[in-house]
């Protein structure tokens, strides 16, 4: 009896497929401000918006740049440049607005350009470096993509940080 190619495909197989080694990782919500490359975990970007009517208020830390109303909420409105002492932005229809949410706090953060969510292998995260663009106390790490560095930023941290800084204003 003679056997049939897909038999003899069957019999050269390994008997147990291989199970690729999952490669353990994150997802991070990747946008741009200025020079920077910056991404926060996926869980702590809730949406991404267009501005709308920001509203400023008197007392406030210069990173703040007023509160804005969404979706039933008055979040405030924090420039990460002027956080970060790496200049200022100004709200102009071309920019957006990212929900960072960690916890009960809520947040909406200016950006330039919102690029997308990205997978990143844990072993391609490297230590904050000092003295880099971004304060290594606001980083989990970076990533260099290229030419640029893609700056990972701790946000329930920096949350809590502007968080602090505006409440004892």
């Amino acid at each position: 009896m003679s056997t049939s190619s897909l038999q003899r495909a069957l019999s050269a197989a390994p008997a147990h497929a291989l199970a690729k080694e999952a490669v353990p990782g994150k997802e991070y919500f990747i946008f741009v401000l200025g020079d920077l490359t910056l991404g926060v975990l996926s869980g702590h970007a809730r949406e991404v918006t267009r501005p709308g009517l920001l509203t400023p208020l008197p007392r406030l830390p210069a990173f703040v740049l007023g509160v804005v109303g969404h979706r039933g909420e008055v979040l405030p409105v924090i420039d990460l440049l002027r956080f970060l002492g790496q200049g200022e932005m100004t709200v102009t229809s071309r920019k957006r607005l990212f929900i960072g949410s960690v916890h009960a706090f809520s947040a909406a953060f200016l950006a330039d350009r919102v690029l997308g969510l990205r997978y990143l292998n844990d072993s391609a995260v490297l230590a904050p470096p000092l003295g880099g663009a971004v304060p290594a106390e606001h980083l989990l790490g970076v990533v260099r993509d290229g030419p640029r560095t893609l700056n990972l930023i701790d946000l329930p941290k920096l949350m809590q940080v502007a968080r602090a800084r505006i409440v004892t204003r």
